[in-house]
């Protein structure tokens, strides 16, 4: 298949580009934005075979055997978007690009609205123009809010979310939702539940506090450490995309939970880090953060019943190869 994946330098999509590229030609794009520091993105662009210094904008394509990337930001650049849809008449659209962060949209709600809802709109009518049948995207756990209904099930209300990024994504269903019933698009909606492994977002938990602990200095823990979460390691969540991306849904329109279904307490999840390091935190024990949830937890069987979808990584061995990539990253 010829495949777009969107966000191709991001954590989700560096690996879903690395899987999808044995067996079909992909196009990645990303705008390598600053949320967090694009040396990592360029780091994971170059072990996918693109260097930083062949890095081009618009219609020049830089790429390998079976994968070519463009720097393009299709939050404006509709002319460079749609070109790429005219030359390789994607067979299926992932889309992996978004201004992630609950905390963060408190501060800069902007990048979201332009990022998460524009974007998304610019990249659906290209399908919408270029006949793209086929479009896998990121919702996420965020759109359940504070429900005391436990697993999370697809069939849940969710319009009450406690952030502005968990509103994006709501409307991003709601946005796929309208162009099926219009225009015939099928759609698979992906709520992610806490992603984290080798080459994960700086922003995340894992990261800050391994990052943290090694260099003696104190973490927050949010929720007095109370809080739950569905820890999914990224292998877990690339092979349900690439299930989803090989299944057939044309004429359909579903959203599913990816998650690993085991929410770990936070201080358990902060031994396991503790314990692989040899080394303890130093804690500072906060309340609940603006926008934040007390518990997410996956009901996984739709996926299940969808695609096969089975995880098998759990969080100790998700840990280790997390602070083993970690560690030789950062020469450490």
């Amino acid at each position: 298949m010829n495949i777009l994946v969107t966000g191709a330098a991001g954590f989700i999509g560096y690996h879903c580009v690395k899987e999808l590229v044995k067996d079909n030609i992909v196009i990645g794009i990303d705008n390598i934005n600053d949320y967090y520091d694009v040396n990592l993105k360029y780091s994971r662009l170059k072990e996918l075979g693109i260097e930083k210094n062949k890095i081009y904008d618009n219609t020049e394509i830089e790429g390998i055997k079976n994968f070519k990337f463009v720097k393009l930001d299709m939050t404006e650049d509709t002319q460079c978007l749609n070109f790429l849809f005219s030359k390789y008449n994607f067979d299926c659209v992932i889309n992996l690009a978004a201004q992630a962060g609950v905390r963060y949209s408190i501060t800069n709600p902007e990048c979201y609205i332009k990022s998460n809802i524009n974007g998304f709109f610019n990249l659906i009518e290209c399908c919408r123009k270029h006949n793209t049948k086929k479009i896998v995207y990121a919702s996420s756990s965020s759109v359940y809010g504070n429900t005391d209904k436990v697993p999370f099930s697809e069939d849940a209300n969710v319009n009450s979310p406690e952030s502005l990024y968990a509103a994006t994504k709501v409307s991003n269903e709601l946005f796929a939702n309208v162009y099926h019933k219009i225009y015939g698009l099928s759609f698979v909606g992906l709520r992610f539940f806490t992603v984290y492994g080798p080459w994960g977002r700086p922003d995340m938990a894992p990261f800050l506090f391994t990052e943290a602990i090694i260099n003696n200095k104190t973490i927050n823990v949010f929720g007095n450490g109370e809080l739950y979460r569905d820890f999914t390691y990224i292998d877990d969540i690339v092979n349900g995309i690439v299930k989803v991306v090989y299944s057939d849904f044309e004429g359909k329109n579903e959203l599913l939970n990816i998650g690993h279904g085991s929410p770990v307490k936070l201080l358990d999840f902060i031994d396991i880090i503790e314990t692989e390091l040899g080394k303890k935190a130093d804690k500072k024990f906060c309340g609940m953060q603006k926008g934040d949830v007390y518990t997410t937890y996956a009901d996984t069987e739709k996926l299940e019943a969808f695609v096969g979808y089975k995880p098998k990584i759990d969080l100790k061995e998700g840990i280790h190869n997390f602070i083993d990539w970690y560690k030789k990253y950062y020469n450490i």
